[in-house]
């Protein structure tokens, strides 16, 4: 078999160096590619950049590390321990949700205190609670462990599992699923906002998504040192270990394609850099619509995308205080006076309601570096409608965030106004803008039924040879095992970068030549 040397190694580009982008090119990496990542911003890690600012830093996305294997994998394929370069901390309980009426529930991986906890809230569901969790792991042995990280390239793909599907009854909604086990409507809550993480509403997504419960239970959850950039870091210290490169401030304007395969891309400077395999960590929709012309797309059309459904947006604050707020858990799910109605405003009718559910994120309460001594780092994210909702954030977005601030301060952080030392603002307009997320659309294609596995944009593109796609708007979905397994697909789809070589040299005619440095 040929051996690719520094120089003549095909040449993958990845666009985006969020988590899928970076596990992508660590992949490609570590099979021969000579890898260049190109990001539009001006540090890596996309939605998991990271702002520092008045001696505070706040990770501005994932905040729950929930299968750690998947990040050592990727350290272990470039012959090094994860462990040696991150500090990955348990986070007990994973969650505390605090309901509109004050009660607590503390949401954790011990067997005990979780039956404990529902028994304190509804004893004739305890037994409910088991079944539930039985399901959730049959559903895992089959939806992560064994599809989590295979492509569906074709409908016979789908056909072979959709037995699998229907016996574990992924035809009902998360929600569904929650309650033909619980009764109790505060528990059927707890078992069922895990699908908000990944932008599903719990009472249209596919009951697939209830792997989420054992996965937590299974890996724990768990947050590193330094917060989620110190992994974005890592990563790109892989990457360049490998001899790849990760340049920031390279926004692609479009995917460049000859004989119907992508042969590089186009810089929004204008410089044009040629590859062998591209491979799109950006959102899916904006990809086909943005960076594909209309000409090379015969299923992503623009009507196509335009008519599918999209997750929900974010609202996101992020503040520092001058005191530390001691009580107050890692992860706080802080629930409003409405459930399934606000989720109808935010998915279905895409209104800003008066009302909010929030998940606060206390970083400092595992690692206190990421804030000046004596503070405290914080960031709240209110689930909001997706630009579809007409809603002009640059208008609204102060009177949200006053509204959020007098919600926590009346229930979680007393006295939080005269406390705020550090400020900052993500809305639906930022993802739109600054992430390139179709319709600011936070977790890209809504994971419903219709919209899952097959009928996900493919991870090896339907339209181009030679055209992959990792991240959250294709298979599997959102979260970070997700994102890392969409990467993962890339080993079962792209070939070794020695059979690629090979193959250039036989068939040069074809168009498959190893694109200049």
């Amino acid at each position: 078999m040929l051996t690719a040397s520094a120089q003549t190694r095909p040449h993958a580009v990845v666009i985006g160096s969020g988590f899928g982008g970076l596990a992508a090119a660590v992949r490609l990496g570590a099979r021969g590619y000579r890898v260049t990542v190109l990001e539009k911003l001006d540090a890596p890690g996309g939605r998991a950049y990271v702002h520092r600012q008045d001696g505070f830093t706040f990770d501005a996305g994932p905040t729950v590390i929930t299968a750690p294997f998947m990040f050592e994998e990727l350290w272990a394929l470039c012959g090094r321990r994860m462990a040696d370069d991150i500090d990955l901390r348990p986070v007990a309980p994973y969650y505390r949700i605090r309901f509109d009426n004050g009660e607590c529930f503390d949401y954790s991986g011990d067997a005990a205190a979780m039956r404990a906890e529902v028994a304190r809230f509804a004893p004739a569901d305890v037994a409910g609670y088991e079944r539930f969790l039985k399901a959730s792991e049959a559903i895992f042995k089959v939806g992560f462990e064994q599809l989590g990280h295979v492509p569906f390239d074709s409908w016979a793909d789908m056909a072979r599992v959709l037995p699998d599907l229907l016996k574990l009854e992924g035809y009902r909604t998360v929600y569904s699923l929650a309650c033909k086990h619980v009764k109790d409507e505060r528990l059927r809550v707890v078992l069922t906002f895990q699908s908000l993480l990944v932008g599903g509403n719990p009472f249209s997504t596919t009951s697939v998504y209830c792997l989420i419960a054992f996965l937590e239970r299974r890996w724990g959850v768990h947050f590193p040192m330094g917060g989620t950039g110190s992994l974005v870091k890592g990563l790109v210290g892989l990457i360049e270990g490998q001899g790849g490169a990760v340049r920031c401030k390279r926004g692609v304007a479009q995917i460049t394609v000859k004989n119907g395969a992508a042969n590089g891309v186009l810089l929004e400077s204008g410089e044009t850099i040629a590859a062998d395999v591209v491979v799109s960590n950006a959102d899916s929709a904006w990809t086909y619509r943005h960076l594909v012309a209309p000409e090379h797309r015969k299923r992503w059309t623009d009507r196509r995308i335009e008519r599918a459904r999209y997750s929900m947006s974010l609202f996101v604050w992020y503040f520092g205080t001058k005191r530390r707020y001691p009580d107050v858990a890692h992860h706080t799910i802080a629930l409003g006076p409405r459930y399934r109605e606000l989720l109808t405003d935010i998915f279905d009718r895409k209104h800003l309601a008066d009302d909010f559910s929030l998940y606060l994120h206390r970083p400092t309460a595992t690692d206190p570096s990421l804030a000046p001594p004596g503070c405290d780092t914080f960031y709240v994210l209110s689930p909001v409608p997706h630009l579809q909702s007409g809603t002009d954030w640059a208008t609204q977005a102060e009177p949200y965030r006053r509204a959020i601030e007098q919600r926590l301060q009346a229930t979680l952080l007393p006295g939080l106004a005269d406390e705020i030392v550090s400020s900052r603002l993500l809305t639906p307009q930022d993802f739109q803008d600054r992430l390139s997320s179709f319709r600011g659309a936070a977790f890209s294609l809504e994971p419903v039924l219709t919209q899952s596995a097959w009928f996900r944009p493919h991870n090896r593109s339907e339209e181009l040879d030679r055209l992959y796609l990792v991240g959250a708007g294709t298979h599997p979905g959102a979260g970070l095992p997700g994102v890392l397994s969409s990467a993962r697909v890339l080993d079962s789809v792209v070939p070794h970068a020695d059979v690629f070589l090979k193959a250039a040299h036989a068939a040069p005619r074809n168009g498959i030549r190893a694109a200049p440095a």
